[in-house]
C-alpha cells in the first residue's frame, strides 16, 4: 500500500553546541540537575499531561528516566549518566552537573573543539593519577575493623536525598541498619570464592522510620496464619523444604509446549489433580514442612497439604527465589512429571511469626550460616517510603564497592576543591612542555585549565542552595560555607567546619571566594588523627568513575559535528 503521507527527509543540525535551541535546553538541565544535588538539594515533582503516576525525588536514578526531552543530544548525555548510575548506584548528579559545566566552560573559553578535548582528556588523566596514589591528599581509606567510616559513607548517601524525608536520629538509625544488613550479606569463614548474599527489602506504610530493622533470615508474607497453627512438627530442627518454580494451578498451558494427546472421554482436569495429589503424597512421605512455590498451587493440593501439617506458600514471586535457594540450599522443581530428588529438598532451621502493622510475615531461619538478610524499611507515607527503599539498595550497592576498593573520598565539596587547586598548580609548573606536547598554545592550554577547573568548582557549590557562599582554604583546598546572614569581617567565626567535617576554622587560615581568582598553591595533606574522622565520605569507586564518565562523555559532545534525526 502506498504511504499516504509523503516522507519527510532527515533534520539535520550542523554543530549542535551552535544552535540556541540545544543550547538552552542543556542549560535547563544543568540548572534543573544543579537544584537537586546535595542534602539540601530541591525535590522535583515529575508528571505527565494526560495524568498518571506522580514522582517526588531528588535522585538521579529516578529523575533522569522521568524526564523526556526530543532532543537526541540531551538525550545521549542522560543516557550517558543513567548507564553509570545504573552500574555504580551513586553519583550521577555529580557526573551530571560536571559534564554540563565542562561543556559550558569550554564554549565560552573560544577553544577549538579538538583542543579542548586533548586538554580535558589530560587533565583527566592528572586527576585519576592523583586519586590512585596512597598519600593523596583527599582520600581515606576504610578500616573494616571499625564500622565508623562504613556507617558515615552510608549516611552521607541517605542524607543527600531529602526526599527521603528524615531527621538527624532517622538518618544515622537507617545508616546502621544499611550497614548491618551489608555486613549480613558478606559471608565469614567461607573458602574458596566468596559469594555475596542478599538483602530483601520489605516497605511498610505509616510507622515510624525508627521502627525499621533488619532480620538474618528472610521473612515472607503469609495470608493464612490460621495454617501454622495447625501445621505440626515445626519444632523438628531442621525443617526440610521444598521449592517449586513450575505452576501448580493445575492448568493445561502450564505443562509446556508441545502436542497433548488426549484419550477419548479422559477427564484432563481429574488427571492433572491426581498428578498433583501424587506430588503431595510423595512430599508428606518425605517428610517436608514447608511447600512453597513461585508461582499458584491449586485449591484441592494445598487443602490436602495444610491437612497433613505443611506450611503452604504460594505466589512468592521471582525476585525472592534466589535468596530463598541460597537461604534454604533446595534446588527449584520446574516440573511435576518426576519423582522428587532427594537433592531437590532444602532445610530451614526454624520458622517465626512477624507482625509489621498489618504485614503478618513468616521469618525463615537459615539451618547454618547464610548471606541472606531482610531489610524492614517503615516510613510515614508511600511516596517517603517509595524513596527510602530506593536509596537503601543503592546504598548497599556503593557499600559493596568498598570491598573492591576499600577507600572513600572526602565529602560536602573538598574532594572537588582540592582536585581544582591540584590540576591548577601541577598545571602551572607544567605548561611550556605540557602546551607543546598536546600541540596548542600556551594560552588555549591555561584556558582550557582554568575551565575544567572551575567546572570542578562549580560542582562545590552547587551544594549551596539557601544563599550561602563558598570558599577555599588556600592551605589544604577545602571547601567552606559561609551563611548567607554572616558577618562581614568575621568570617573565621562563621565558617564552622569545612565540608566534610575534618578542619574547624581558625584565626590562622586564609580564605578566599570559589570562583575568583587566587595565586596558585599546591594544597598540603591532612596529618590525619585518628580521633578526628571526616563527617561527610562519597564513593571512591563511584565518584572515579563517574569524573570519568562527566570528562568522556563532555568530550563526546563537543566531537559532535551533526545530529541527523529522523523526524518521521
Amino acid at each position: 500500500m502506498s504511504r499516504l503521507v509523503k516522507k519527510s527527509p532527515s533534520l539535520c543540525t550542523d554543530l549542535p553546541l551552535d544552535n540556541t535551541d540545544i543550547c538552552n535546553k542543556l542549560n535547563l538541565l544543568r540548572k534543573l540537575l544543579t537544584s537537586c544535588f546535595g542534602p539540601t538539594g530541591r525535590l522535583k515533582q515529575v508528571h505527565n499531561n494526560i495524568g498518571g503516576h506522580v514522582v517526588t525525588t531528588s535522585s538521579s536514578s529516578v529523575l533522569l528516566p522521568a524526564i523526556s526531552s526530543s532532543q537526541p543530544f540531551v538525550n545521549l548525555i542522560k543516557t550517558s549518566i543513567l548507564n553509570h548510575v545504573s552500574r555504580f548506584s551513586d553519583c550521577g548528579l555529580f557526573a551530571a552537573v560536571l559534564c554540563l559545566a565542562l561543556i559550558e566552560q569550554a564554549k565560552q573559553s573560544g577553544i577549538r573543539g579538538n583542543v579542548a578535548i586533548r586538554l580535558n582528556k589530560h587533565l583527566l588523566g592528572l586527576c585519576v593519577s592523583y586519586l590512585q596514589e596512597d598519600d593523596c591528599g583527599c582520600k581515606v581509606k576504610l578500616d573494616f575493623c571499625s564500622s565508623q567510616n562504613l556507617v558515615t559513607l552510608a549516611r552521607s548517601i541517605i542524607s543527600s536525598k531529602p526526599a527521603c524525608v528524615l531527621t538527624q536520629q532517622e538518618t544515622l538509625h537507617i545508616s546502621k541498619l544499611a550497614v548491618q544488613a551489608f555486613l549480613l550479606t558478606v559471608p565469614c569463614g567461607s573458602p574458596g570464592t566468596v559469594t555475596l548474599g542478599k538483602t530483601v527489602t520489605v516497605s511498610v506504610e505509616g510507622h515510624s522510620v525508627l521502627n525499621s530493622t533488619v532480620f538474618p533470615g528472610l521473612l515472607l508474607d503469609i495470608t493464612d496464619v490460621l495454617c501454622l497453627n495447625k501445621a505440626e512438627n515445626l519444632n523438628a530442627n531442621p525443617l526440610c523444604t521444598v521449592l517449586f518454580s513450575a505452576s501448580l494451578a493445575g492448568d493445561l498451558s502450564e505443562l509446556g509446549d508441545g502436542i497433548i494427546e488426549v484419550h477419548l472421554g479422559a477427564d484432563t482436569d481429574s488427571l492433572i489433580l491426581d498428578q498433583l495429589l501424587e506430588l503431595g503424597k510423595q512430599v508428606v512421605k518425605d517428610e517436608v514442612k514447608l511447600f512453597v512455590c513461585q508461582k499458584v498451587i491449586h485449591p484441592v493440593l494445598q487443602q490436602y497439604l495444610r491437612s497433613q501439617g505443611i506450611i503452604v506458600i504460594e505466589r512468592l514471586g521471582i525476585t525472592l527465589m534466589e535468596p530463598l535457594i541460597q537461604l534454604t540450599g533446595a534446588q527449584p522443581v520446574a516440573t511435576l512429571h518426576a519423582t522428587l530428588p532427594a537433592k531437590a529438598y532444602g532445610k530451614v532451621r526454624d520458622l517465626t511469626i512477624r507482625q509489621f502493622g498489618s504485614k503478618t510475615m513468616l521469618h525463615l531461619h537459615a539451618p547454618g550460616e547464610s548471606a541472606i538478610c531482610t531489610m524492614v524499611l517503615c516510613h510515614r507515607n508511600e511516596t517517603m517510603l517509595s524513596e527510602l527503599k530506593v536509596v537503601c539498595q543503592k546504598t548497599e550497592h556503593v557499600l559493596r564497592l568498598t570491598l573492591r576498593e576499600p577507600s572513600a573520598l572526602l565529602g560536602g565539596g573538598c574532594t572537588e576543591t582540592h582536585l581544582a587547586a591540584y590540576v591548577r598548580h601541577k598545571s602551572l609548573n607544567e605548561v611550556t612542555e605540557t602546551a607543546s606536547v598536546l600541540g596548542c598554545t600556551q594560552t588555549e592550554y591555561l584556558r582550557g585549565m582554568e575551565g575544567f577547573c572551575r567546572s570542578l568548582e562549580s560542582v562545590a557549590t552547587a551544594l549551596e542552595h539557601n544563599g550561602e557562599s563558598s570558599l577555599i582554604d588556600l592551605i589544604y583546598a577545602h571547601h567552606w560555607t559561609l551563611p548567607a546572614d554572616a558577618m562581614t569581617g568575621c568570617v573565621e567565626d562563621s565558617l564552622g567546619f569545612c565540608g566534610c567535617g575534618l578542619m574547624e576554622s581558625s584565626p590562622s587560615k586564609k580564605w578566599t571566594y570559589l570562583n575568583t581568582k587566587y595565586s596558585e598553591f599546591s594544597p598540603a595533606s591532612l596529618c590525619r588523627d585518628t580521633t578526628v574522622q571526616p563527617c561527610v565520605l562519597d564513593s571512591f569507586t563511584a565518584k572515579l568513575n563517574a569524573l570519568q564518565v562527566a570528562v568522556e562523555t563532555a568530550n563526546l559532545a563537543l566531537d559532535v559535528r551533526y545530529i541527523i534525526q529522523d523526524v518521521n
